[in-house]
C-alpha cells in the first residue's frame, strides 16, 4: 500500500498492491494498520455504493457540517471518474483550493478525504460504480454542498454539460458558504 501526498494536509492518494494473474486480481482495499502508520485516526462505520449509468453524471460537491462531518475513503470498482475535493477549512493555507484525480477500476487508485472537505465526482465512462467508506452517519439536517460550476473555485471539470440531480443543481456558491470547519 502506497500513500501519496496531495496538495492538502491530511488528504491522501492511496495505491494498493494489486496481485493479478489469469484468473483476475486480489487487493486489500482497507486496513486500519495502514492508516494508523500514517497517523490517520479514523474509524469507518458505513460503506456506500453508487451506480451512474451514463457518462457526465456529476454528483457533488457535497459535505456534512459538524457534528455530522465525515471523512471518506473513495474508490471506483467499475468505470472511471474525475474526483474533486475542495478544502473548506477556514484558516487552512489551502482554504478554497481544489484538486482533481482520476479514479478508475483499471488504476485501482483510492482517495482518503479528511473532514473539512467538499467532495464531488463526474463519470467518464458509462456504468460507473463508486464506493466509499464514511466515519459518521448521514444526517439530513447537516447535509450541505457547493454548486459544481462555482466561479470562485473555477474547477476544471472534464465535462461541460453534466447530468445533475435536482438537489445538486440548487447548491449554494462557495461565497455563500458559512463553514464551521477550521484547520
Amino acid at each position: 500500500m502506497e500513500f501519496k501526498e496531495t496538495k492538502f494536509k491530511d488528504a491522501w492518494i492511496i495505491q494498493p498492491k494489486v496481485f493479478q494473474d489469469g484468473r483476475g486480481f486480489f487487493l486489500e482495499s482497507y486496513s486500519n494498520g495502514w492508516f494508523a502508520d500514517k497517523g490517520i485516526d479514523v474509524s469507518f462505520i458505513q460503506d456506500n455504493h453508487s451506480l451512474s449509468r451514463e457518462t457526465a453524471v456529476l454528483r457533488g460537491l457535497h459535505f456534512q457540517i459538524p457534528p455530522h462531518d465525515q471523512a471518506k475513503l473513495v474508490r471506483v470498482t467499475a468505470g472511471k471518474v474525475y474526483d474533486v475535493i475542495v478544502d473548506i477549512r477556514k484558516g487552512s493555507k489551502t482554504y478554497g483550493q481544489w484538486q482533481g484525480f482520476e479514479l478508475s477500476a483499471e488504476n485501482f487508485t483510492m482517495l482518503f478525504i479528511p473532514r473539512g472537505f467538499a467532495h464531488g465526482f463526474c463519470t467518464l465512462e458509462p456504468n460507473t460504480e463508486f464506493c466509499y467508506k464514511v466515519d459518521n452517519n448521514y444526517a439530513p439536517e447537516s447535509d450541505s454542498g457547493i454548486i459544481w460550476n462555482d466561479a470562485t473555485l473555477n474547477i476544471d471539470w472534464p465535462i461541460s454539460n453534466p447530468k445533475l440531480s435536482a438537489k445538486d443543481s440548487q447548491l449554494n456558491s462557495f461565497g455563500e458558504l458559512k463553514t464551521p470547519f477550521t484547520q
